[in-house]
């Protein structure tokens, strides 16, 4: 099964030159995802994105809107850079009875993004559940520095007690997984009007084995540093972290430059390279910092690759792409 719903998945790259890294993620991946009109989406890493977009023009003109074919792949690099957040994306592309969704970014731009949250796009997107099918650079095992920050994130917005996920009325609503899902979603202003409501909670639970994978050996290397205590809740797990100043430290310590900086201030090494001071004074301050921090780079992020995203499609498939999400965001609000 899992080897037809990969070869299934690939398919469409047969339409593209050649890449370094393809993932596919979103709502086609959850097991009770019943709608077959939705787009299935992809992230396509490119070592070169200029001579990519080059040779795709030649081979797929009709994936790009009409101003993108005559300003070329150099212009199409430059509003994904300069105005979006790295990634130019060709929605709305049809293979055989399906819709697909394809973005293309650069593959520095995107171990940049993964090990540092600098853009905190495609970083939020592989801190949730992917299906890699290529991965010549080893993304995967980048990923992973991705993936415990984002565990550290978590912990600092989360209780001392908490859950892999929520499911009893009698335990505190709180839990792992939808707190690491939402913190690439935090500040995004399509939350307002433009996704579902319970776009986190559908992500986590339709797919919490996958989430589990992904997280449970690195959850456990916090147990045996003594920051996480756990015990037996049903099939999932309940947790204790300790909310001591020292904990706090480690964990914030473990944060990207970017996320420090909110709280630190900058300071000139003699190297010149700006490191920041790490000054936690409370658990609270921690968490304020971090709420800050993914807050305003997901808002600009977002914001710029919306921008991007209309510029690039055209205003047709733009207008039918916030179409389809402001439909499915008012189902959910009215349901």
């Amino acid at each position: 099964m899992e080897e037809r719903k990969t070869a299934e998945l690939a398919g469409p790259l047969e339409l593209f030159p050649p890449v370094d890294f393809c993932c596919v993620y979103g709502s086609a991946l959850l097991p009770n995802n019943n709608d077959k009109t939705s787009m299935v989406d992809y992230i396509l890493g490119v070592a070169d994105p200029i001579q990519w977009h080059s040779e795709n023009l030649e081979r797929n003109r009709h994936h790009y809107s009409k101003w993108m074919v005559r300003l070329g792949p150099r212009a199409i690099i430059r509003v994904a850079d300069g105005i979006g957040a790295g990634v130019h994306f060709n929605p709305f592309v049809e293979w055989r009875y399906k819709k697909i969704k394809y973005g293309v970014v650069q593959m520095h731009n995107l171990a940049m993004d993964v090990l540092t949250w600098d853009r905190f796009y495609l970083s939020g997107r592989l801190q949730k559940p992917v299906h890699v099918l290529i991965d010549n650079w080893d993304v995967q095992k980048v990923n992973l520095i991705n993936l415990k920050m984002a565990i550290s994130a978590s912990l600092l917005l989360l209780p001392p007690e908490f859950t892999e996920v929520w499911l009893e009325v009698s335990f505190p609503k709180e839990d792992l997984y939808a707190k690491i899902c939402s913190l690439s979603y935090m500040g995004d202003m399509r939350m307002l009007f433009a996704e579902d409501k319970n776009k986190v909670k559908k992500i986590v639970e339709g797919s919490f084995n996958l989430f589990q994978s992904m997280y449970k050996p690195l959850i456990q290397e916090h147990v045996s540093d003594g920051l996480l205590s756990t015990s037996p809740h049903g099939k999932q797990a309940a947790f204790k972290q300790d909310f001591g100043l020292s904990a706090t430290n480690s964990l914030f310590s473990s944060l990207p430059w970017i996320v420090q900086i909110r709280i630190s201030g900058k300071h000139e090494s003699e190297s010149g390279i700006m490191t920041p001071q790490i000054a936690v004074s409370s658990r609270e301050v921690a968490a304020k910092c971090v709420r800050k921090a993914l807050r305003s780079l997901v808002m600009v992020s977002s914001a710029r690759q919306a921008v991007s995203g209309v510029l690039a499609a055209g205003g047709v498939n733009a207008a039918r792409y916030l179409g389809k999400k402001i439909s499915k965001a008012w189902k959910s609000r009215t349901c």
